[in-house]
């Protein structure tokens, strides 16, 4: 049996961030990503598990490449890389490290021991190759929202919205909000969403977890205090009136995953449905999270 693994790494420089991952669903790969937190800088990669598939998954990437150009996909340091599959933790534990996200909440890599103290909620995840690790910006503004509303009595049901790793669920849990729904579309996600609820001691009876796509899921009769929408622009844009009804009235809808050059007409498509203002927006390096009122 192969114990390998073969990747191909590579930087998005494409003006619009979605592009790159309509790239990869369309090249239909496995993928992930990660922060190399000495530098700053972000990569995605592409990874299978035998050397004969990555030569025709090398093949379809190169291919796709010279054709998504046209639409202005733009990737660099393309690097080729090997890693024996035991290795593999070892070659990402590196770009972790504990993340305090405030004085109430804090995320640790199940490698790393931390002795929390008095009121800290902390987020146990072992990133392996799944997306969600508190690293990235968007992911940050939703865990930073999650921990500030922890201290509003009136707020105590949650959406996580595409909730990929699970991780922003799993912080609501543990902060005691309660009810917690958590929902994706892709069934990968919400097989490791699982996982990482149950290694941090979680179950069902605490968050409900379904698979689903945006336009249909319906949630909770009633909606829900607070929904945390991490996904692309494009789908928000096209789902906006559907999102907001997640919130119940007067309920406060966190928007995330937009680079900045598409808020302002993001936030203008949310607050053109009525009872919805925007509350306050945040900004780091490319990427804009808004948080908005729905009454």
């Amino acid at each position: 049996m192969n114990d390998l693994l073969y990747a191909i790494k590579f930087r998005d420089k494409s003006p619009d961030s979605e592009l790159v991952f309509e790239f990869l669903a369309a090249l239909d790969v496995q993928y992930s990503s990660y922060e190399d937190k000495e530098f700053g800088n972000s990569y995605l990669l592409i990874y299978t598990e035998s050397e004969e598939e990555f030569a025709a998954v090398k093949a379809r990437f190169l291919a796709g490449l010279e054709e998504w150009r046209a639409y202005g996909l733009s990737v660099t340091d393309v690097e080729e890389i090997t890693v024996r599959k035991e290795d593999w933790s070892e070659v990402w534990k590196k770009y972790f490290n504990i993340i305090h996200i405030a004085d109430n909440l804090v995320i640790r890599p199940s490698w790393l021991k931390y002795n929390p103290a008095p009121g800290e909620a902390v987020v146990t995840l072992d990133p392996g190759m799944s997306f969600g690790t508190g690293q990235h910006a968007t992911t940050s503004f939703c865990l930073r929202t999650l921990a500030e509303y922890a201290k509003n009595p009136d707020v105590k049901s949650v959406l996580d919205a595409g909730c990929g790793s699970g991780i922003l669920a799993i912080a609501a849990a543990l902060l005691g909000y309660s009810p917690v729904d958590a929902f994706d579309y892709d069934p990968e996600a919400i097989m490791v969403a699982g996982e990482n609820i149950a290694a941090n001691g979680l179950s069902g009876a605490d968050i409900k977890l379904e698979q689903a796509d945006v336009a249909e899921y319906t949630g909770r009769e009633g909606g829900y205090d607070l929904a945390l929408v991490n996904i692309l622009g494009h789908i928000l844009k096209a789902n906006a009136e559907h999102i907001v009804g997640f919130v119940r009235p007067g309920g406060v809808l966190a928007l995330a995953g937009i680079l900045n050059e598409e808020f302002d007409e993001l936030s203008k498509r949310f607050t053109a449905i009525p009872g919805c203002v925007e509350l306050k927006r945040f900004s780091e390096k490319e990427w804009t999270s808004g948080l908005f009122r729905c009454n």
